[in-house]
């Protein structure tokens, strides 16, 4: 991308010549679906600014707004080939690939901070004095701390690592120095285990 960047003055016609109208988006990533990367210098000219708007307007952080603008234009450089201009502009497009992208990394930051939260709040070791000044110390949650204090700790570590902390089987498996198969077994009584012990305390 850099390459490519560097060689937009490529694009200019020579001193002298005949002015020429500049290319359009859509003449530029035709272009750009068949390698040209002096293209793909033009068209990040066109689009990069738009592109960033977009994303700082959803990520209210310039630094990650950045950051996801050039994921956006290395989209648009491997996708090239499948634009169709009759659905859409290619800056429709563009900034439509942007707001997706952008969507999608506040999704997933929120989703990071939620398990940590799960974590910290069904972790039955965690203090109780940290527990109350995080105000999670409501009687639901005592319950579920009070339900994962009845499991072994292969089962409560097991049970943690796979539902908050996203682990395969074989990756708990291999956090906890167990086969996979004792990770099965004892997330399955695990889980009955803690749903007796829910159901008895409603």
């Amino acid at each position: 991308m850099a390459a490519a960047r560097a060689t937009v003055t490529a694009l200019r016609p020579p001193p002298g010549s005949t002015p020429v109208s500049p290319p359009t988006a859509e003449e530029l990533l035709r272009r750009v679906a068949l390698g040209d990367e002096e293209a793909f210098a033009g068209l990040y000219d066109q689009l990069a600014g738009p592109i960033l708007g977009t994303v700082v307007h959803v990520l209210r952080s310039r630094a990650q707004a950045e950051e996801v603008t050039q994921e956006v234009l290395l989209e648009i450089w491997r996708k090239a080939a499948h634009f169709d201009p009759a659905r859409a502009k290619v800056t429709t497009w563009a900034l439509t690939i942007a707001h997706r992208r952008a969507v999608d990394r506040v999704r997933s930051e929120q989703s990071a901070r939620d398990r940590e939260d799960r974590v910290e709040l069904l972790d039955p070791r965690r203090p109780y004095d940290d527990v109350a000044e995080a105000a999670l110390s409501t009687e639901e949650h005592r319950l579920v701390r009070q339900a994962l204090g009845t499991l072994t700790d292969l089962q409560r570590e097991s049970i943690l690592l796979a539902y908050f902390h996203g682990l395969t089987c074989r990756e708990v498996a291999e956090n906890l120095g167990v086969a996979v198969g004792t990770v099965k077994t004892r997330m399955r009584d695990g889980m009955i285990r803690l749903r007796d012990a829910l159901g008895a305390t409603r």
